[in-house]
């Protein structure tokens, strides 16, 4: 699925966060989003699947759209367009309930499978999320009781039972330690075979590692947008290099 951003506007009220962002991501690729803190990354991301419209006082000019579909048509359903666009948090949040539950959530609320078909279903997520073989004798042993990059995968093996075609990810590993952030980044490998992948991080090497894209934010702008390899050895604007050299930021 491409995701293609033309002249975008944010709002929280009268304050304006996001400035005029166009941009492409393309399909089955990973896209990192790097900018300092509070320069308009995670606000952005939360455009794609509409998660900022809960924020009152929040409007959007411009236009997202997701294969041609436009995001903010009016009479796009937003609860359909976040089955479509799945998103994982910075601080894993699963459910109070079992590991099986928490990955059939979706499957059951959304009613798309039950019996059978639901474990089977909730089966592969979780191989899809590369944890089923550590919890595959203890499905109904509660969530809070695996380790944090455990319930990090878990919830990416929730977002991704209800079969989406985007991921976003909101600095999924900021949390854990190097060995686990380490099976989150081989995982986004795996996973944009069959998914587009955006994700925002703090961490440039993180970027350098995992993405085919990055797009450099600052204040409220994106500043400059190119293939991961060339935005890291030869950045067009003074403002992107001066922040991936660490000279700010």
């Amino acid at each position: 699925m491409k995701i293609t951003v033309e002249h975008l506007n944010f709002y929280y009220g009268a304050k304006k966060a996001l400035t005029d962002i166009s941009i492409e991501m393309k399909a089955n690729e990973v896209t990192a989003f790097i900018g300092p803190s509070g320069c308009g990354k995670s606000t952005f991301l939360r455009t794609l699947n509409r998660m900022n419209d809960i924020i009152p006082g929040a409007r959007v000019e411009g236009s997202v759209k997701i294969d041609g579909a436009d995001l903010y048509a009016s009479g796009t359903d937003a609860v359909l367009l976040r089955r479509k666009v799945g998103m994982v948090f910075q601080k894993s949040n699963p459910f109070p309930k079992s590991i099986f539950e928490n990955v059939a959530y979706g499957l059951r609320i959304n009613g798309m499978a039950k019996g059978r078909e639901l474990a089977e279903q909730v089966e592969a997520s979780l191989k899809a999320a590369a944890l089923w073989e550590e919890v595959k004798d203890r499905l109904h042993d509660p969530a809070m009781a695996l380790s944090g990059g455990q319930q990090q995968r878990l919830c990416i093996a929730r977002a991704l039972a209800v079969r989406p075609e985007v991921l976003l990810m909101d600095e999924p590993a900021s949390a854990l330690d190097p060995i686990a952030t380490q099976r989150i980044e081989e995982l986004i490998y795996v996973l944009k075979k069959d998914y587009t992948i955006v994700i925002v991080t703090h961490n440039m090497q993180q970027a350098a590692r995992v993405s085919d894209a990055t797009a450099f934010f600052w204040m409220g702008k994106l500043i400059e947008f190119g293939p991961t390899p060339s935005m890291f050895t030869g950045p067009r604007e003074k403002l992107t290099e001066d922040y991936i050299t660490g000279r700010f930021g």
